[in-house]
């Protein structure tokens, strides 16, 4: 397990994007949760800090938590968020996405895209001149995860020796969950029903990281396996967005998968449960389980505002301690 200690002295210079959690090393990510965390202990700090940006926010996908975390995330920095729809932008009439990429870097301080595929977002920040977050796409969800690893310190006082325990649909939340833990030399365990894990490109890339850090990642398709002595056990919806029509016969496939009561009771006694919302009660959590006092959705929830501020003082330079903004506004770290 790779400590703060190891990593947070000094500087820390900011990727140019978000596009992955694996675009941040281990220091990058210790340094942005400590500032969250200050952030989140004294939120009306920073009201000047992006004092003029415009932060242009380009969903293509609905979404509650992260477009008003957002939202809220630039006011309280001081920056004014710009909601774009695809059907308010000339994309629907054929524009490249690269031209677009240009013309909002022209506008916009930072691009904020939650969309489909991966590569749209990252030929988006391929021309984009400005720094591009992704706030999800079927691939990479990062900062679900960075908000998740708050939470986790937050309840623990430390990310050292935590268990994770995956369930369910081998997603983009699964993806930025391993490879989370695998940049800090963590332990998670991904249990899913035969072929619906995760992608092999991500798993390999995860395990590569793993290597150099000394992280544990282990694929099972037993949940209770996966649960056993798990500190955190984390569950998603079992048909994502895109996925409805293969909602009913995923609730027959992944119905060994719900975390309830009985599933509970392998984790530790400490364990805490967790979820990056939306929930379908009922079906991949019960209600005894969500609502419990050992659950931490709403503080996941909430710390998506938090860690997405530090996410953009990073990228965009503003007064952040710790952190120089590099090469911001030039080409990103690749994953």
């Amino acid at each position: 397990m790779i400590t703060p200690n190891q990593t947070s002295a000094g500087a820390t210079t900011a990727p140019s994007d978000l596009l992955r959690i694996s675009e941040l090393d281990a220091r990058q990510l210790y340094v942005l949760l400590d500032l969250a965390a200050e952030m989140k202990a004294a939120p009306h700090g920073w009201e000047t800090a992006l004092h003029g940006d415009t932060v242009a926010m380009f969903f293509e996908k609905p979404s509650t938590r992260t477009r008003v975390s957002f939202a809220a995330a630039c006011q309280h920095l001081g920056a004014l968020p710009l909601g774009l729809r695809p059907d308010e932008l000339q994309l629907g009439r054929g524009e490249p996405i690269s031209d677009t990429a240009r013309v909002l870097s022209g506008y916009a301080s930072a691009i904020v895209v939650r969309t489909f595929a991966q590569a749209v977002l990252d030929e988006m920040a391929e021309a984009a001149e400005k720094p591009v977050i992704n706030a999800l796409t079927d691939d990479h969800h990062p900062c679900q995860a960075l908000a998740d690893l708050l939470t986790i310190r937050e309840r623990f006082g430390s990310l050292q020796g935590i268990r994770v325990a995956y369930l369910g649909d081998g997603n983009n939340v699964a993806h930025s969950l391993m490879l989370a833990a695998a940049c800090l030399g963590s332990s998670i365990r991904v249990a899913t029903p035969e072929g619906y894990g995760p992608k092999a490109e991500i798993v390999k890339q995860a395990k590569k990281i793993a290597s150099t850090t000394g992280a544990t990642i282990q694929l099972l398709t037993d949940a209770e396996k996966a649960a056993m002595g798990a500190d955190a056990i984390y569950t998603d919806v079992w048909a994502s967005m895109g996925q409805e029509s293969e909602a009913a016969s995923r609730k027959q496939i992944f119905g060994r998968y719900q975390v309830n009561d009985q599933l509970f009771t392998r984790a530790a006694p400490h364990a805490i449960f967790m979820h990056c919302l939306p929930a379908h009660r009922g079906e991949e959590v019960t209600d005894r389980v969500i609502d419990s006092s050992r659950s931490v959705v709403f503080d996941q929830a909430e710390n998506r505002l938090h860690v997405q501020k530090a996410v953009m003082l990073m990228l965009l330079g503003g007064n952040a301690p710790h952190i120089s903004a590099g090469q911001k506004r030039t080409r990103r770290i690749h994953a």
